[in-house]
């Protein structure tokens, strides 16, 4: 027996004051009880023991944490020791002779909860959470859980919880639970009484596999009706219908073949594209906030009051996010008009949730009792953290800092959310550049989870630290970037409106294009998105970038001559399509494609068929490419990082894992070759933007990945 594994479970025994001895298997494997193999053999060898002591009664799985377990140890998917399984130790629990009994402490995630159904009997408190989330990972749960859940809590509740992956209170999951107490704090004492009941009553072993499913809970309609549910929602996504295939199972098998389907299921997925896809994602996610520029000794700085530079949509969206986490906002506008016009839409946006019933009226009183707002510098004197959401221009954010500079105490950090600008030539207004920092929102700002933390030369390690941490206090998922044009997201998204507009250009319709993007699995096509933003955003940028792109003639040329002509997007009614008044559904428009037409007629460029695969590798792997040289640039610590900006950003597929996962997975020598191809094929449009980034090339020819790095 191995020392290790039984301290990753402590084994004890304790005297109920009816005289009844309690055999307790406590969890304790920081930080979230991962049922990693020390915990495994250490459950499977204490459980032997609590049966071979005849003194023993009863036997309790529980945890010496705040939590009962968080489930698998994901970091054994790649391989490694997995003796004795999962699936085998949950097998011992449930044919133990004597009663086991879990303790839910806290919550109980995927494994963890799996462990809790193959005992005979479980305990917990009412807002206790419970769930199975396996399908974030791409796979299903692998242990029993879709067998077990169903013959306990209905199949209608198993399907709920299964396919969505969504946690559930304890009180709101019906069959699963022989006690829940009011309190966590009176858990242990009822717990312990529960097992004296059990044991007086004869120390009855229930084993969930022998429960027949209730044929009720499942209508035969039921699993198709759940079909049709996810055709938008999970679509593209691999798990959902395999979790739905391991539930029927449940329904149509005896136990031990349900089990054999699980997992026969559970390897289909785990051999999936899109299970590690998702499983790269969710360490990506994990990684982003590990960053280089500071260690443990960095002091963080306290954010206690915060300013915003401007009451407009972005503004507005900002302060939401401190104002829901409990901090307070000061809101500065120049005119009285404009900060009460912010705070109202605040206070609409707030009064909207409420009547979702996302919000008590309660709630929104408190959280626009954190709102204040000045027309004056002068009033952000005591704020910890200023961050400007001013009008795009470079002159404009300079005097913004200028005047934070001359009234903001030592300390303060100044902040930028700019999108595209500079944020060195923006800290040169102050005579504090150590303290300026580039926290780019994104739109809306009260809803995205995404925070690009822009450095810059000389943001100092306390600062970034602070800013990262922030990051997390107001549940945005931060990613620490460098300076260059648009940082890393809209630097990449660039070559994305870019192609999009050149392939129109040579003859492709929006719609086709739109439609092959949205297979692919982003939320909306190129065409739509800038329909959607305003066409005229695009232009404005543009027109900053006149110096970098009038080489090309061609360069979006057809979405300048729409903005000229007043087709701004859905707001103005057209855009690269029409649309009916109070409806966003995008209306082809022909003339667009005449403009088109006659546009590359005057430029000499050749209009052609162009092809589903085309349209995905030209908008795609460009992206790739620019998210290469951003790596090389050293503006991206890491791929994974450019992965978290892109699907928390700007929707792209998480069943993908982001841009440079995907190249990964189709290998970046064809990645490398297409670049090479389009460099070749599209004459001066090809020489202009396909020259492939030395890191592609690098990595395509020593057959490695960007993950490699």
């Amino acid at each position: 027996m191995n020392q290790n594994d039984l301290q990753a479970v402590a084994y004890e025994v304790i005297d109920t004051p009816a005289s009844k001895k309690v055999a307790t298997l406590w969890m304790q494997n920081p930080p979230v009880n991962a049922l990693s193999k020390s915990v495994r053999v250490g459950l499977l060898e204490n459980l032997n023991k609590a049966m071979a002591d005849d003194s023993v009664d009863i036997i309790v799985i529980s945890s010496k944490q705040n939590l009962f377990s968080g489930g698998a140890d994901i970091s054994e998917f790649s391989g490694g020791d997995l003796e004795p399984s999962l699936p085998v130790v949950l097998d011992a629990i449930e044919h133990s002779s004597k009663p086991v009994v879990a303790v839910l402490n806290g919550p109980a995630f995927g494994g963890g909860l799996e462990v809790a159904l193959a005992c005979h009997y479980r305990v917990t408190f009412a807002s206790n959470k419970v769930g199975l989330p396996e399908v974030n990972l791409g796979i299903l749960p692998g242990a029993g859980g879709t067998q077990r859940l169903p013959r306990l809590a209905g199949v209608q509740q198993a399907l709920d919880m299964i396919v969505s992956g969504r946690p559930v209170a304890a009180n709101k999951l019906t069959g699963v639970f022989d006690l829940v107490v009011d309190a966590p704090e009176t858990l242990l004492t009822r717990a312990i009484g529960f097992c004296e009941e059990v044991v007086a009553k004869g120390g009855q072993v229930r084993k969930t596999c022998d429960v027949q499913v209730d044929a009720s809970s499942a209508p035969k309609e039921l699993f198709e009706q759940y079909r049709k549910g996810l055709a938008v929602k999970a679509r593209g996504f691999f798990a959902p219908e395999r979790c739905i295939q391991a539930v029927e199972a449940s329904v149509a098998l005896p136990f031990d073949e349900g089990l054999k389907r699980e997992g026969e299921l559970f390897m289909e997925c785990m051999g999936s594209k899109e299970a590690r896809a998702q499983q790269h994602f969710f360490f990506a996610e994990r990684s982003a906030s590990h960053v280089k520029d500071f260690d443990k000794t960095t002091p963080v700085r306290d954010i206690q009051k915060v300013g915003i530079i401007g009451a407009g949509t972005m503004g507005g969206g900002i302060a939401m996010n401190f104002a829901n986490a409990g901090i307070p906002v000061i809101i500065l506008e120049l005119q009285q008009e404009a900060l009460d016009k912010g705070l109202a839409l605040i206070r609409k946006n707030y009064e909207n949730s409420a009547k979702k019933g996302k919000l008590t009226q309660e709630q929104v009183e408190q959280r626009m009792a954190l709102l204040s707002g000045s027309t004056a510098y002068a009033d952000l004197g005591d704020v910890d953290l200023v961050i400007e959401a001013v009008f795009e221009k470079m002159s404009v954010k300079q005097e913004v800092f200028k005047s934070l500079d001359a009234v903001c105490k030592p300390g303060a950090i100044l902040a930028s959310n700019t999108s595209t600008l500079d944020i060195d030539e923006i800290a040169k207004a102050t005579k504090r550049p150590e303290d300026v920092i580039g926290l780019h929102f994104f739109s809306p700002a009260n809803v995205m989870k995404l925070l690009e933390v822009v450095k810059t030369s000389k943001t100092s390690p306390e600062v970034i630290k602070t800013s990262m941490k922030m990051a997390k206090k107001i549940n945005k998922v931060a990613v620490l970037v460098g300076v260059c044009f648009g940082f890393v997201g809209n630097r990449m998204i660039e070559t994305y409106g870019r192609e999009a507009n050149r392939m129109m250009l040579e003859g492709a319709t929006p719609e086709n294009v739109d439609k092959v993007i949205y297979d692919f699995g982003l939320p909306m096509g190129p065409f739509t998105m800038g329909d959607m933003a305003g066409q005229d955003i695009g232009a404005f940028v543009r027109e900053s970038r006149r110096e970098f792109i009038k080489h090309d003639p061609t360069y979006c040329i057809l979405a300048d001559k729409l903005v000229e002509q007043g087709r701004v997007g859905l707001k103005a009614g057209k855009g690269v399509y029409l649309y009916e008044a109070g409806n966003r559904k995008p209306i082809p428009d022909p003339s667009v494609m005449d403009l088109a037409k006659q546009t590359a007629a005057d430029l000499g460029v050749a209009q052609r068929d162009i092809s589903d695969q085309e349209i995905i590798e030209r908008i795609i792997f460009p992206m790739i490419n620019e998210g290469a040289l951003i790596l090389e640039e050293g503006i991206a610590a890491k791929s994974s990082d450019i992965d978290v900006i892109y699907v928390y950003g700007y929707g792209f597929p998480v069943y993908r894992g982001g841009p440079m996962q995907y190249a990964d997975e189709i290998g970046l020598k064809t990645v490398y070759d297409a670049m090479c191809k389009y460099r070749d094929e599209l004459s001066e449009h090809g020489k202009n933007w396909f020259e492939p980034a030395p890191l592609l090339k690098k990595l395509a020819e020593q057959g490695k990945r960007f993950s490699d790095l």
